[in-house]
């Protein structure tokens, strides 16, 4: 479903890669600091179960833009993985970055 950000009610998804090797706390951590920032203007969804590629399909199904993936190289480098649901595309930005990656991606 592509939808605007701005309207889809699920605005990001937060995952870590792998239930292991602290990827599960920080990415509980991040999904606790977008929470509290965007809760009001829609969900964010943290998911840990299953594939990584079933956690991003389950996301474009409910219409969600964007998708932080805490991976390996998160607690190396202070970076995640970013995903465009409509593109495909990923990148990695900054662990502090991702809160106005998203703001300004949302118009807010």
């Amino acid at each position: 479903m592509k939808l605007h950000p701005r309207l889809a009610p699920i605005k990001a998804g937060v995952f870590p890669l792998v239930n292991k090797d602290g990827m599960p706390e920080i990415s509980a951590k991040l999904h606790r600091e977008l929470s509290a920032k965007f809760g009001r203007k829609g969900f964010i969804e943290h998911d840990a179960k299953g594939t990584i590629g079933k956690r991003y399909a389950r996301m474009d199904e409910a219409g969600t833009p964007y998708c932080f993936t805490i991976d390996g190289e998160t607690a190396a480098n202070q970076t995640v993985t970013v995903r465009d649901r409509d593109t495909g595309g990923q990148e990695r930005i900054a662990l502090d970055q991702v809160s106005k990656f998203l703001s300004d991606r949302l118009g807010l």
